[in-house]
């Protein structure tokens, strides 16, 4: 058995996939615009990924635009039969980098057919839609409109499952009356755990929940408690923090993204990580504690 395997496996779009996955993101150039300083190396971490047993990666035609999907089609088509790609539309990017709403029938058409070009696909596995009412968190907003032109790509059998991305509880009701949802991707860690009663009531239903920032992103969280855990467990922090996002519930699916061979293996080493009741409690505390 890999060390992967211990992460255990939760069912998203009919796969059964291991609960700890890859994030493509940081595959393309600063602010996840433009080219990798290092090409080979992005080709590398992907396919050491997939080797280590990842079937589970997570990317969108906005990344770069179209970076990360055609560096994942050059280092993993064809695809194995286990691998799942889940893939982001509802943005498209600015000249400048900057992250703008594309939320129209055209560009939401758009996006799907660019995604499976790029990604050298007939259908995608599973498609979230980015809700970007505010492009920094959740924000309320009726997604009928946008979510029901996602529905009809659906049935023209482009796309398989349907996710959503940066979404509020309301807009996940919302959603589930108009097709069903698979998957709901928003930040959360253990600073930042506004979905705690989110993720309790989707593992009741079996939904998967998909944690981004799990070390708070762009502006990294500062824990002197998580820090201290992790020394004191001769782990680094983001396999510490990892590691508490698998035992916080079932439902969670981690992607945690690096462009880097040494961080890959730090992550993946997490899945047979084992906290300590007493570094839980700790770590559990956490919340509220820091900006």
């Amino acid at each position: 058995m890999s060390t992967i395997d211990q992460s255990s496996t939760f069912n998203l779009g009919g796969h059964s996939v291991k609960r700890l996955g890859y994030g493509a993101m940081q595959l393309a150039g600063p602010g996840v615009f433009g080219p990798p300083k290092d090409h080979g190396a992005a080709l590398a971490v992907l396919r050491e990924a997939v080797a280590s047993g990842v079937n589970h990666i997570d990317t969108s035609d906005f990344y770069g635009p179209h970076v990360t999907n055609q560096i994942i089609r050059e280092a993993l088509h064809p695809y194995r039969d286990d691998l799942t790609i889940v893939t982001k539309i509802g943005a498209r990017r600015g000249a400048d980098g900057s992250w703008i709403p594309a939320f129209s029938r055209e560009e939401l058409t758009e996006a799907v057919h660019d995604n499976l070009r790029n990604l050298g696909l007939d259908v995608l596995d599973v498609v979230n839609l980015r809700i970007m009412f505010d492009v920094h968190g959740p924000a309320e907003g009726s997604i009928e409109a946008p979510l029901t032109v996602l529905a009809d790509l659906q049935r023209q059998g482009l796309v398989r499952h349907v996710g959503l991305s940066n979404a509020t509880s309301k807009q996940i009701t919302e959603g589930r009356g108009i097709t069903e949802i698979v998957c709901v991707q928003n930040q959360y860690n253990l600073a930042h755990r506004a979905d705690d009663a989110l993720i309790d009531d989707l593992a009741r239903d079996g939904i998967a929940y998909v944690p981004f920032f799990p070390l708070g992103g762009f502006s990294p969280l500062q824990s002197s408690t998580l820090s201290d855990v992790a020394a004191r467990l001769n782990a680094t922090p983001m396999q510490v923090a990892l590691a508490w996002l698998l035992r916080r519930a079932e439902n969670i699916l981690l992607i945690p993204g690096t462009s880097s061979l040494g961080h890959l293996r730090e992550n993946l080493a997490a899945a047979g990580f084992a906290l300590p009741d007493e570094a839980l409690e700790q770590l559990d505390g956490v919340a509220g504690s820091v900006a």
